[in-house]
């Protein structure tokens, strides 16, 4: 099996874990009624999957970066499949949000390990397209998993796509398992190698960027469902389509992004990405309830958001060329930060105001991001970069 089939794999792997990670916003409302908690409260499920990814799997991945990913990545592949069928067992609240937690312990892990082996497995200049293939992965959770995950569970119930996932799951493990090479660090890594990176403030300030612009994303789609609603009498299968769309344009997104980062240079495709994030989020409130400008924005806003991930992905890994497991688990542990932060601020919105201003946080939270990435990438020459870096 050739190189380009595993990182296929791995993506297969990664789509997995993205459909489970995003269904909730699909079926928030059917999760809200079946457990009898607020749709607010429902979104805990998010911001759950998102701290625990965020905080747990850097400390894991941390503790493990002497261990052979390989056998790294099929430990957190299988506590994965194990956590799909906890849910689907589970029939309180608490017991789903538990969970939850291993999901986004496990599939945070896998995630990270799976793109640090991606670009083990290429030779330099392909990196970018190489995370861009995983960020595929995760992106077409998008495009397939949550649109007909949510159909399936108007019909069947939401439970039913945690139980089926788990056993399809199985098939990438097994793969990994025979396919995958051992992948070692060549020197031993330390701890204080690894915090090493957070002295760079080139890098606190790229982390900074993307904690805010998928914050700013999580704010309206986590609660994309009751947003569409309000604004048209939609129905679960109309919204399942419109999720679709929006799933495909997340797809381009990252793949254009990684071919993008090779081709212009990650720092053009990030600032790019930001701006049309920004002018979209400002578009949001001009269409009103003309449905089908609506669905242009959110086309349009998703392609954006997902562009930057993967030239974000490879900016950092640039910085740290070193160490990419490490580089990649801190921004990804960031970007779950985001999602933790965009669910919550946005619950905070939907709870005291109306899911029709969710537009305008998310504006005001990604302008801050171009604005640190304005700063960052054109009034920072390489010499001043260094020396900010230093000092």
């Amino acid at each position: 099996m050739k190189n380009s089939t595993v990182i296929y794999i791995l993506a297969l792997a990664v789509f997995l874990i993205g459909t489970i990670e995003y269904i909730i916003t699909g079926v928030i409302e059917m999760i809200a009624l079946d457990l009898g908690v607020s749709t607010s409260v429902a979104g805990l499920l998010v911001t759950a999957f998102a701290l625990s990814a965020a905080i747990g799997a850097p400390i894991l991945i941390a503790m493990t970066i002497n261990v052979d990913r390989k056998k790294v990545l099929i430990i957190a592949l299988s506590v994965f499949i194990l956590s799909n069928w906890l849910t689907f067992f589970s029939s309180t609240f608490e017991g789903v949000l538990v969970s939850r937690i291993l999901q986004g312990l496990s599939g945070g892990i896998a995630t990270v390990v799976a793109m640090a082996v991606a670009t083990r497995l290429v030779v330099k200049e392909k990196r970018g397209n190489a995370i861009g293939i995983i960020l595929m992965g995760l992106s077409s959770s998008l495009v397939f998993g949550v649109p007909i995950g949510t159909y399936f569970s108007d019909w069947l119930g939401w439970k039913s796509l945690f139980i089926w996932i788990g056993f399809v799951s199985i098939f990438p493990l097994l793969v990994i398992y025979k396919r995958v090479p051992s992948i070692k660090e060549k020197e031993a890594v330390t701890i204080g190698m690894q915090l090493s990176i957070l002295k760079d403030k080139r890098i606190l300030v790229a982390l900074v960027i993307t904690l805010l612009y998928i914050g700013g994303y999580s704010i309206l789609f986590t609660y994309i469902t009751p947003f569409l609603q309000a604004t048209s009498p939609l129905s679960i299968t109309e919204i399942s389509g419109i999720l679709f769309l929006a799933g495909v344009c997340s797809f381009v997104g990252s793949r254009v992004g990684g071919l993008l980062a090779d081709a212009k240079g990650p720092k053009a495709t990030i600032f790019l990405g930001l701006t049309l994030q920004v002018v979209m989020f400002f578009l949001l409130s001009l269409v009103g309830n003309n449905l089908v400008l609506l669905i242009g924005v959110l086309m349009i806003w998703m392609l954006a958001t997902w562009s930057i991930s993967p030239a974000q992905q490879l900016n950092i890994v640039t910085l740290v060329p070193h160490s990419p497991d490490i580089a990649l688990s801190v921004n990804t542990s960031f970007i779950q930060f985001g999602f933790a932060l965009g669910s919550g601020l946005g619950g905070l919105v939907i709870s005291n105001s109306s899911v029709l201003h969710l537009n305008w946080l998310g504006l005001g939270v990604v302008s801050i991001a171009l604005l640190l990435a304005f700063l960052l990438f054109t009034k920072m020459n390489s010499h001043v970069a260094k020396n900010w870096a230093e000092g």
